[in-house]
């Protein structure tokens, strides 16, 4: 009877403490969706700082590395990443890799210095961005749940051109000026039902709004004022589906597969635009406004990608993504006449290919010797356009990146990371405006053993 009455106790203590264990998962949860959404309306009404580029005027603007401080330093390598102790969204299988006894946070900034070169003419800008916000942790056995907050495309420009009309002293200035961003709040499952065999799905609200202005202005004062006013405000969803595969090749080595899919869709989002011609001598304005419906689309976008892990020491990986924007029309505003309207631009995207490459080497991250425990990252990138600008290709992409992943020790925590890594980023393409920018990412990654069970002997 008392053997009886001792193992119920056991139990009630395991049930017990796997009770408190889960409260305070969604605890942790709820405070992090607060946080987000809190840190999520900062930054729709502080986007127009994010960048300064005048390549972000076209199409959905600047498309945003969606990589956490981890694989920053390895050039945003990651579809075939599985980390016990970190958030990778990059692929949602991953997500079923994450330790049992860890509830992970990860926030990320960045900043950049931007050189801008063009008909002899330099300029240098800077500018920074809130870059992420994720958390994760394991719902069950082989399950992991992530949620966060990941952007998706930034807008910021402010420049001007004056030209001169042929054969006459008039002289024009087109002024263009633009600031917005989309952003995705999402929740994400990863799934291992065979071992080595895992799928996840990363489900996403989509949400953002784009401004844009040019306005026309002639050294005549006969001649009218003409301004453009663009807007668009997106809210739809997301989804990407994730797949790994993974292998033992030795008893230090192991290799990963990874696969992924992003759902492309039409997005329900308008074009509208207000067009406003004044009188620069009687200040009487005429306006017209012009809409379009269903303007704007997600493609269809997919990656692959291998990671090789010797011994927990070395990660060396290599990414290739595809996204179909060849199959997306952009609204254009054409005038035909005394008709002005919207027309759906099915030569303004093409394919945008992605090929990176990344290495991490640690020599022991369990070691009792700090130096050992840093991790040491670096990587290249290389990208072709998704724009044609004036019917030619836009500007290719050319990136590199050294980082380092430098461990948190002290009384309570030995497992935490602060990351950090440098990137350069060179745009340009013929005849266009060349862009070297060099930025700083700073990632701050917490995990702590929070959901340690006690045992009875």
């Amino acid at each position: 009877m008392r053997r009886f009455r001792f193992f119920s106790i056991i139990l009630q203590a395991e049930f017990e403490d796997k009770t408190i264990s889960y409260m305070k998962k969604l605890i942790c949860a709820a405070i992090f969706a607060v946080t987000a959404a809190s840190l999520s309306a900062q930054v729709q009404n502080n986007n127009q700082y994010t960048t300064i580029s005048p390549y972000s005027q076209f199409g959905m603007g600047l498309l945003r590395d969606q990589s956490q401080g981890f694989n920053k330093g390895m050039n945003g390598v990651g579809i075939g990443a599985r980390e016990h102790n970190m958030v990778n969204t990059l692929n949602p299988a991953s997500y079923s890799s994450m330790d049992s006894l860890t509830f992970v946070f990860d926030v990320g900034a960045s900043g950049q210095l931007s050189h801008f070169q063009e008909n002899g003419k330099k300029l240098n800008a800077k500018s920074a961005a809130f870059d992420y916000m994720v958390a994760g942790f394991r719902a069950f056995k082989h399950v992991g749940v992530s949620v966060g907050i990941l952007p998706y495309s930034n807008m910021g420009y402010n420049y001007s051109a004056k030209e001169n009309i042929s054969s006459t002293d008039i002289t024009y200035t087109n002024t263009y000026f633009g600031t917005g961003g989309l952003h995705q709040a999402f929740l994400g499952f990863g799934w291992e039902p065979i071992k080595g065999v895992s799928f996840g799905v990363n489900g996403a609200y989509l949400w953002g709004k784009q401004d844009k202005t040019v306005t026309n202005i002639y050294s005549d004062a006969a001649a009218n004022m003409l301004s453009k006013f663009y807007k668009t405000s997106i809210s739809n969803y997301t989804l990407d589906f994730g797949l790994q595969f993974s292998a033992k090749l030795s008893k230090k080595d192991q290799l990963t597969l990874g696969l992924t899919y992003g759902f492309g869709h039409n997005l329900k989002a308008d074009m509208e635009s207000l067009i406003v011609s004044t009188n620069a001598q009687t200040g009487v304005s005429d306006t017209a406004t012009v809409k379009m419906n269903d303007a704007f689309k997600l493609p269809h976008t997919f990656g692959a990608g291998l990671m090789w892990n010797h011994n927990n020491s070395w990660r060396i990986g290599v990414d290739f993504t595809l996204q179909k924007w060849a199959d997306v029309g952009y609204p254009e505003l054409v005038t035909s006449g005394n008709q002005t309207a919207f027309v759906l631009n099915n030569a303004y995207y093409q394919d945008r290919k992605k090929l990176n490459l990344g290495m991490d080497y640690c020599v022991d991250e369990n070691s009792t010797k700090y130096l050992k425990r840093v991790h040491y990252r670096m990587g290249v990138s290389y990208a072709t356009p998704y724009l044609n600008i004036n019917g030619k290709d836009g500007p290719k992409e050319i990136s590199v990146t050294a980082g380092l992943g430098i461990p948190i020790i002290n009384v309570w925590n030995n497992r935490s990371i602060l990351n950090i890594s440098a990137q350069w980023v060179h745009n340009a393409g013929e005849g266009l405006l060349t862009e070297n920018v060099f930025r700083i990412n700073l990632g701050l990654t917490f995990n702590e053993r929070w959901f340690m069970k006690w045992k009875v002997n």
